[in-house]
């Protein structure tokens, strides 16, 4: 069972920056495939990046590739998503998934655990 819990969200103008923190219960941490998904008012869920366990290989999507960056540190169990130049349609309900080892995926539901999620809201 994990257990995660984000943080860090909040108001921003735009082209500031926000840090997002993803910490996790649990023994196997190094384990989980790590992804953020973000819903914003009106729109569908979106995946926006993916950490491997041992935080070799990242991905994201093609809206935020250059401006947002996703790390992890195994000892601390927790997962980052660094945002900068932040934009007006970046304000969203941002929500950290993991799943135990696979293939990364950019499907919410290939996740076995999920956040509560923390608001960003990118607004002058």
């Amino acid at each position: 069972q994990v257990q995660l819990v984000e943080s860090g969200g909040g108001l921003v103008q735009p082209g500031g920056s926000l840090r997002l923190s993803c910490a996790a219960s649990g023994r196997t941490f190094s384990s989980y495939i790590i992804a953020w998904f973000r819903q914003g008012p009106g729109k569908e869920r979106e995946f926006v990046a993916i950490i491997t366990g041992n935080g070799r290989i990242t991905d994201y999507a093609d809206s935020v590739k250059g401006r947002f960056t996703v790390s992890r540190d195994n000892d601390k169990n927790t997962v980052y998503l660094q945002m900068n130049s932040l934009e007006p349609g970046d304000t969203a309900v941002y929500v950290c998934a993991a799943k135990f080892g696979g293939y990364s995926s950019r499907s919410f539901f290939s996740y076995n655990y999920w956040g509560q999620g923390t608001q960003v809201t990118v607004s002058s």
